[in-house]
């Protein structure tokens, strides 16, 4: 906590860089009653510590925070406490690829260079899609990029223009960007019933068992229920707080923007999601798989159903 802060300020961190994180912003900046604070950071911070990746590096304490599914999960492993409680996005990710490096199928990027972010959701997908046509990241390779690095993402659509790279195998916006870079020679692959990222606001327990701290997460959630929901008529202004978290400028927000759904609830699917994940995730940290009990128990669907009445209240 900042020396700026009051004791009831809700401090919330996510990747500031990310389309994701239009309801969050919304809800903060609009909607939700009390003090919040907005910091660049992952799950981690909920414990007062930094990711082990650089992209999300940040320092300081965090009653709430969001991370794509992927990431959540690498971190429960040595915090179990942690819990997911409200969906806040959903995105299917996308490959796009040179049509001048001989790709028309997906098939076709067996041995090429894919510009991905290593042991993130980004990677996921891309080993999980590659697989429909019969390949594994080990038949491409694998070119880091990573924000906060001599290889940032934002970068990719100039390595993919330059011919660097073969493909980009990323989030949004960045594919979005790097495929209106090349233009006509890109063609995309994707398939949401393979991979949609789950983008998803946790906490830990510790915070929903504290009478002080749960009304106040509980609030929090039905403000970003109401902000899906703006979002929804008026997606202009999730446009425009993005794109200035992000230092990103509104056209390549509002050419991305398509590809989001804001669900305004925890996702149904969520488990399903985890226990598929989980074998690629226990196998990238060397260590066995959790069961499905274990991975359910970082669910808690109270805080939407609270969030909900008070919403309707």
């Amino acid at each position: 906590m900042s020396t700026q802060d009051s004791a009831d300020t809700l401090c919330i961190y996510g990747n500031l860089s990310l389309l994701e994180m239009a309801p969050v912003l919304l809800a903060a900046e609009q909607i939700y009653p009390g003090k919040t604070r907005i910091e660049h950071g992952s799950v981690m911070a909920l414990w007062g510590k930094a990711s082990d990746l650089a992209s999300l590096t940040s320092v300081g304490q965090a009653d709430l925070a969001t991370n794509s599914e992927t990431q959540a999960l690498r971190g429960s492993v040595a915090h179990p406490d942690l819990r997911f409680i409200f969906t806040v996005a959903e995105c299917p990710y996308r490959i796009v690829a040179r049509r001048s490096a001989g790709i028309e199928r997906l098939a076709d990027l067996r041995g090429k260079r894919i510009g991905t972010q290593l042991e993130s959701s980004g990677e996921y997908f891309l080993d999980t899609l590659l697989r429909t046509a019969g390949l594994t990241a080990k038949d491409v390779t694998l070119v880091p990029f990573m924000a906060h690095t001599d290889a940032p993402i934002s970068r990719l659509p100039e390595a993919l223009c330059s011919g660097k790279i073969d493909a980009v195998a990323l989030w949004e916006p960045q594919v979005e960007r790097a495929l209106r870079a090349i233009g006509s020679d890109g063609i995309v692959f994707y398939d949401p019933a393979i991979y949609t990222e789950k983008f998803n606001l946790c906490t830990k327990q510790a915070h929903l068992d504290d009478p002080v701290m749960r009304p106040r997460i509980v609030a929090f959630v039905a403000a970003l229920i109401t902000a899906a929901r703006c979002l929804k008529v008026e997606p202009e202004a999730g446009w425009r707080l993005v794109a200035k978290a992000a230092e990103l400028d509104v056209e390549t927000v509002r050419n991305a923007w398509p590809n989001f759904n804001y669900p305004g609830t925890l996702a149904t699917d969520l488990l399903d999601i985890f226990m598929r994940q989980e074998p690629w995730i226990a196998k990238v940290q060397g260590r066995a798989p959790r069961v499905r009990e274990v991975l359910a128990g970082f669910i808690d669907g109270s805080v939407v159903q609270e969030a909900r009445a008070l919403s309707v209240a």
